[in-house]
């Protein structure tokens, strides 16, 4: 049997932090897996996770299975961070999942049980985790505009004019902020525009959530999901804590379904947690408690909130320094964009060639299209990446 197996393509940003630790040069910057890393270069555990750690130590009193669909006290604090009061519960399914990218692989298993013949609409770009699961899943998916290569910003008419050739019930794939890879954010007035478009189409919104709270704040974040809850009939959420709770190994996920009254609600409750017994059983509880615990808990959410929002001000320094840097440089501020990317991720327009000579000439590590982590930099290391993508000419 094992003969049968073909080699396959690997990870593209597994495979470059590889490379990355086999790099023997003493300076040398990694900045292709999305982890937040402070000045030190340390991926921190957050005070308040630390704290709510410790009183799951003392409280906690048997390690036995929890519900299939996962406990209540996170699915309910997941969805008042989310979706605050916007809808009425009586829509709202949920299930816990293993971290971010288990609830998009079950919301996607969702639609392929519910509607096998709509076709996914990813954008362009887009996480390359999107497109591997769909391939795998052997569902249909169909690419829409959104980022200009050419002033690195939305492509906001684009992506509406790619988006009329969807057929009523196709899914689209939106990213609710801080787009990975690009970093380009819709506004308020463009959030507004699509929800009047998907609804006047009759297609049916995935919201990627991943970086609530990276970007604009835990609230602003929040807008555009929030707006296609309250004017969708229907809705598939995917949410993770990883990387505004900094609980990454602990895989801590959240899918929602939104639909337009109460017994399609116990009907897709029912199929999630078929689901979740199909693919890995129960799920895995410590993040949850932890997450749980700290939004429960006032001292502790505040303390939280107030570490998440240290993070996002950092991540938007840096932004400003590297825009700085690459002005000095460059004596222009056609760099001014990536001051106006939200979030982890800024796509800065390098090309293939380009990216391989920072790396090889100046041990500065990203991916192929040129997608950087913003919170893997620090003030230090900010002019060694100027240097490098002058040096290279983008």
């Amino acid at each position: 049997m094992l003969q049968n197996l073909k080699p396959l393509a690997p990870d593209k940003i597994l495979q470059l932090s590889q490379i990355f630790n086999e790099d023997y040069r003493k300076e040398k910057l990694d900045l292709g897996i999305g982890v937040y890393k402070n000045d030190l270069g340390v991926t921190p555990i957050m005070n308040s996770v630390k704290k709510a750690e410790k009183i799951l130590w003392l409280n906690e009193e048997t390690k036995k299975y929890t519900n299939l669909s996962g406990e209540p006290s996170y699915l309910n604090a997941m969805k008042k961070l989310i979706l605050a009061d916007t809808i009425d519960e009586d829509r709202i399914s949920s299930v816990h999942t293993p971290g971010g990218t288990g609830a998009i692989r079950q919301g996607f298993e969702l639609i392929k049980i519910a509607s096998p013949k709509s076709k996914i609409w990813i954008s362009n770009p887009t996480w390359p985790n999107h497109i591997s699961i769909l391939n795998y899943l052997n569902m249909k998916c169909e690419k829409y505009k959104y980022f200009d290569q050419y002033s690195r910003s939305l492509d906001f008419d684009g992506m509406l004019l790619d988006l009329k050739d969807a057929k009523p019930g196709d899914i689209v794939l939106l990213h609710g902020c801080c787009h990975n890879p690009s970093g380009v954010n819709l506004n308020q007035n463009q959030w507004q525009e699509l929800t009047r478009f998907l609804k006047r189409n009759r297609l049916l919104p995935f919201i990627d959530i991943a970086y609530q709270g990276f970007g604009d704040g835990l609230n602003e974040d929040a807008y555009g999901v929030r707006l296609l809850a309250k004017e969708c009939e229907e809705l598939v959420i995917a949410a993770s804590c990883s990387k505004n709770f900094g609980i990454y190994r602990e895989r801590t996920g959240i899918l929602f379904t939104i639909g337009n009254n109460k017994a399609l609600k116990e009907l897709s409750q029912n199929t999630l947690a078929f689901l979740n017994r199909q693919n890995f059983s129960f799920p895995p509880d410590h993040g949850g408690k932890l997450v749980s615990l700290i939004l429960n808990d006032k001292k502790l959410k505040l303390n939280w909130m107030t570490e998440l929002e240290a993070m996002r001000l950092n991540m938007l320094k840096i932004r400003h320094a590297l825009v700085k840097q690459l002005e000095i440089r460059s004596n222009s501020n056609r760099f001014s964009f990536i001051g106006k990317h939200r979030g982890m991720f800024s796509l800065i327009g390098a090309t293939k060639e380009q990216v391989i000579e920072m790396r090889e000439k100046h041990a500065v590590y990203m991916i192929e299209d040129s997608r950087i982590n913003i919170a893997s930099l620090s003030e230090k290391t900010v002019p060694m990446l100027a240097d490098a993508i002058i040096h290279v000419g983008v």
